[in-house]
């Protein structure tokens, strides 16, 4: 999208003058900005070229993934209802769908019966975690997450999803076949409105089941906290697009048939990579969609540099290492990230980088549960530490070995000591002290009023 003309989008969408808007012109404004923010987010091209690179991670990865849920699927006997969950999402291609279909079940047949064993099974498993990995990183950058899961919680999660969730999966639909064959249905079903009502859950229980399909991804998948509202949210965004865009690409792939015969047999397969790609991209607007649900403070800013001075940094540095002092202490709640950005009404991706910097420095760590926790003692971090931590670049940077000229360095030099001399020996601890004091009826010195 051109800059410009997002530019002026901007200014006319979140002008001044419209934050007065109250009912009906609220919810018509915040409907056109969530449009406006996904759009901009498809032309700006990322999400597309990673939809592109999840296709292909799922051509290498669709035989190993299909083998491991086909066993988990055999040994409770649901293996024959494998092939109708893949026919159903290739039926998009038409006849060539029903083909394809057979020859993925064939390659998993050979899997099956050549390679779960030994070396072999490990080469699945691991297969099956890289494409895991994959997609895993693709949300999280829809989520402006920047660490994946650790190793192990990783490959526990993963696996118990893709060993359960196959057996859920076929269960559901078992179950809503049997609800619409039930006595009960049955006996209702000369009454015109129950019958009528059998026939619209029929056809709409498919389009449910990918909604909430789509809804626990969402959910599950990024490395962050996803309220059940936004995932929810996104899974019936994300679950209309598919249904309407596979009934325009079957209607496609019907009226190309010709055109389709100049590749041959190379047909099929640009057929399904085009509808892989289509999924995929479907799949990332629906993540969008759940991510400005949760954080409508993004909807604006996209992905764009917030560009954050270097006053800022410090302030923002200092204000995180105060509430997470405090949070130590146990005077608030314990803090993660996002509570962490609502405190400071900022959005994460500003945060972020100067957390990351205060962890590399060993003022801050993590938990395994996302919680933010001081990796000193407050008493042995200095507040010159946590300043120093985000105006010195981070190790191996390119400019590790820049040449400045000698006014340059001393100017640098001097304002470095005074930095130093102002600061002093203060500690965190004595920072989190003074800022107590108003809460326990302490007046503080004017000095510290003004700052």
């Amino acid at each position: 999208m051109n800059r410009n003309l997002a530019t002026r989008i901007d200014a006319l969408l979140w002008h001044p003058r419209l934050a007065g808007l109250r009912g009906p012109a609220r919810m018509g404004l915040d409907t056109l900005r969530f449009v406006y923010a996904v759009l901009r987010d498809i032309f700006r091209g990322e999400l597309t070229l990673r939809a592109m690179g999840l296709v292909y991670v799922t051509i290498l990865s669709i035989v190993p993934v299909l083998a491991i849920s086909f066993s988990v699927l055999k040994a409770f006997g649901f293996h024959r209802q494998l092939e109708p969950l893949l026919y159903n999402l290739l039926l998009p291609l038409g006849e060539r769908g029903a083909e394809l279909t057979d020859q993925v079940i064939g390659f998993v047949d050979n899997v099956q019966g050549n390679l779960l064993a030994g070396l072999g099974l490990a080469l699945l498993f691991f297969t099956t975690l890289s494409m895991a990995q994959k997609v895993e990183d693709s949300f999280n950058h829809v989520w402006r997450v920047n660490r994946p899961r650790a190793i192990g919680k990783r490959f526990s999660e993963y696996f118990a999803v893709l060993l359960v969730g196959p057996v859920v999966m076929v269960t559901a639909i078992a179950l809503l076949a049997a609800l619409r064959s039930t006595f009960l249905i049955e006996t209702l079903a000369d009454w015109r409105f129950v019958r009528l009502l059998a026939d619209a859950w029929g056809q709409l229980a498919p389009y449910l089941l990918v909604c909430a399909a789509f809804s626990f991804i969402y959910w599950f998948v990024p490395n962050t906290r996803v309220t059940l509202r936004a995932a929810v949210a996104g899974g019936i965004v994300g679950g209309i697009l598919w249904a309407t865009s596979a009934a325009l690409f079957a209607a496609f792939v019907a009226g190309s048939t010709q055109a389709l015969t100049i590749y041959a047999t190379f047909a099929i397969v640009i057929i399904a990579l085009i509808w892989l790609h289509l999924c995929w991209l479907i799949l990332l607007i629906g993540a969008q969609v759940a991510f400005y649900v949760q954080h409508p403070e993004y909807l604006q800013l996209g992905y764009r540099d917030p560009g954050v001075s270097a006053r800022q940094r410090e302030q923002i540095a200092l204000t995180a290492m105060l509430v997470v002092g405090q949070s130590f202490r146990g005077a608030t709640e314990p803090v993660t990230e996002d509570g962490l950005a609502a405190h400071m009404r900022l959005p994460v991706i500003v945060l972020n980088p100067v957390l990351d910097r205060l962890t590399e420095a060993g003022l801050l760590t993590r938990t395994t549960g996302n919680q933010l926790m001081p990796a000193r003692e407050p008493a042995q971090i200095m507040l010159r530490e946590i300043l120093f931590a985000v105006r010195e670049p981070a190790q191996g940077t390119g400019s590790s070995g820049a040449r400045w000229p000698a006014p340059v360095t001393m100017l640098v030099g001097r304002i470095q000591s005074a930095l130093e001399q102002s600061l002093g020996e203060e500690t965190l601890a004595g920072f989190l002290d003074r800022a107590e004091q108003p809460a326990t009826g302490a007046a503080p010195a004017q000095g510290e009023q003004a700052g």
